[in-house]
C-alpha cells in the first residue's frame, strides 16, 4: 500500500511538472487557453436569413448627403477666330470649314450642393463662370435650368438657383471651425462625369493659405480623392454634415494625388448669405500691399518678434494714404486684433464694413504709431481676358 501511494505521488508530481512546463513554454497547446499574437481574429457569428443589413461604415452619412449634391452642366459659346485666305478656294479645299468664324458650343462639368428649400445651390465660381446656360441634375433623376444669383471670384464661390416642384433635399451645415486634423471626411461629387461618387479620407491640414489659387484662402486640405468634376461638391463629416466646398487639387496631370482643397463652410456661409441678399460680396479695403515678416526682415527692423506685416506699398489717395500710413511701416493690429501674417491682415480688413472708422496700430522707426482710417470698399477684381 505504501509503495502504491509512493508511485501515485511521483506520477502526480511529474504530471504537475509537465503542466507547468507546457503552460510556460507552449500555453497554446492547453485546451481552452487564450491564443495570443497579431493574427488572432474574432469572427462575427453567421447571419441568419432574416438578419438586417449592417449599418456600419459611412453608408448612413452618404445616404443623408447624396440627394443634396447635384451635377452641374454648363454650356457657353466659343467663337472661333477667323483665319486668312478663307475666300481662297484652294485654302478651303485643303482645310475645309475648320477655320470658319462660326460660333460653337463648349461645355463644362462640376458639382454643387443644395443649401435651402428655395432652390439655392452653392458651387464654385469657376464652374459657372461665363456660362450661357446651366443645367442641374439631381440624384433622383430630375433636371432643371439654373440661373446665377451671384459669384465671388476672390473665394471661388458662386450661388445658383433652381425652381422645382415637389420639394428638394437640402444639406445640413456642419461646424468647420471644430474640425481637427485626422478627422475622417467624405467627398461627394461627379468626377469625370462617371456619376455621383463618394470617396473617403481624412483632414490632412487646416487653414492652408499662400497657395496662389484665390485672393482669400483658408482651405481644408484632405486626401479624400477629388478629381475634375468634383469642383463645387461637398466635403462632409461622418455624420453627413457639410464641412467644405471642394475647390481645387494639387496635381500635375489633373488626377487626384491625395492633396485636395475645400473652402470651409464658415467662409462659404458668409459669402453665400451676402450673395443671396445683395447679389455680390462687399469687403473692406484700405489700399495697401503687404508682405509677411520673415526673421531676417524682423532683424533688419530691430524687432524682437515676427508678428505683424510689412507695408510694402501704399496706394496714393487711398484710405491708408489719407490716414498717414507709409511704406516701411509694420502693421501690428487692426482694431486691436493682432496680425500674424498678410493673410490674417487681409481677412481682418475685408471683414470691416466700408465707411467704418478703424484703428491701425503701427511700428515706425521702432516707435508705436496709432492712426484712424476710414475703410473703403474693396474694388472688384479685374476680369482676365
Amino acid at each position: 500500500m505504501r509503495k502504491f501511494w509512493l508511485l501515485f505521488a511521483q506520477a502526480t508530481t511529474i504530471g504537475l511538472a509537465l503542466l507547468f512546463v507546457i503552460n510556460t513554454l507552449k500555453p497554446g497547446l492547453l485546451p481552452g487557453a487564450e491564443q495570443t499574437g497579431v493574427i488572432t481574429l474574432q469572427e462575427s457569428p453567421a447571419k441568419s436569413a432574416d438578419a438586417q443589413p449592417s449599418t456600419t461604415g459611412f453608408s448612413a452619412a452618404s445616404k443623408k448627403v447624396m440627394p443634396a449634391v447635384v451635377n452641374i452642366f454648363t454650356t457657353k459659346e466659343v467663337k472661333r477666330m477667323p483665319r486668312p485666305f478663307m475666300d481662297d478656294p484652294r485654302f478651303r479645299f485643303f482645310f475645309g470649314d475648320e477655320f470658319e468664324d462660326t460660333p460653337r458650343r463648349g461645355s463644362n462639368l462640376g458639382s454643387g450642393v443644395i443649401v435651402s428649400p428655395e432652390g439655392y445651390i452653392l458651387t464654385n465660381h469657376h464652374v459657372v463662370e461665363a456660362a450661357d446656360q446651366i443645367e442641374v441634375a439631381l440624384a433622383d433623376g430630375r433636371k432643371a435650368k439654373a440661373t446665377v444669383v451671384g459669384s465671388d471670384p476672390e473665394t471661388d464661390l458662386a450661388v445658383i438657383k433652381i425652381n422645382l416642384p415637389g420639394g428638394i433635399p437640402i444639406i445640413t451645415f456642419g461646424q468647420s471651425d471644430q474640425a481637427r486634423v485626422g478627422d475622417i471626411v467624405l467627398a461627394i461629387g461627379n468626377p469625370f462625369d462617371v456619376g455621383q461618387t463618394v470617396t473617403m479620407g481624412i483632414i490632412s491640414a487646416l487653414k492652408r493659405s499662400h497657395l496662389g489659387l484665390h485672393t482669400f484662402e483658408n482651405f481644408i486640405q484632405t486626401d479624400a480623392a477629388i478629381n475634375p468634376g468634383n469642383s463645387g461638391g461637398a466635403l462632409v463629416d461622418t455624420n453627413g454634415n457639410l464641412l467644405g466646398i471642394n475647390s481645387a487639387i494639387y496635381s500635375p496631370n489633373g488626377g487626384s494625388l491625395g492633396i485636395g482643397f475645400a473652402i470651409p463652410v464658415s467662409t462659404a456661409k458668409k459669402v453665400m448669405e451676402q450673395i443671396i441678399q445683395h447679389g455680390s460680396v462687399t469687403r473692406g479695403w484700405i489700399g495697401v500691399a503687404a508682405q509677411d515678416l520673415t526673421p531676417e526682415l524682423a532683424e533688419s527692423f530691430k524687432l524682437g518678434e515676427t508678428k505683424g506685416v510689412l507695408i510694402s506699398e501704399v496706394m496714393r489717395g487711398g484710405p491708408a494714404d489719407k490716414a498717414g500710413v507709409k511704406p516701411g511701416d509694420i502693421l501690428v493690429s487692426v482694431d486691436d486684433k493682432l496680425l500674424i501674417d498678410s493673410n490674417t491682415m487681409l481677412e481682418a480688413i475685408s471683414s470691416i464694413s466700408p465707411s467704418k472708422i478703424s484703428k491701425l496700430t503701427l511700428l515706425r522707426n521702432e516707435k508705436e504709431v496709432v492712426v484712424q482710417v476710414k475703410v473703403g470698399k474693396r474694388p472688384k477684381p479685374r476680369v482676365q481676358e
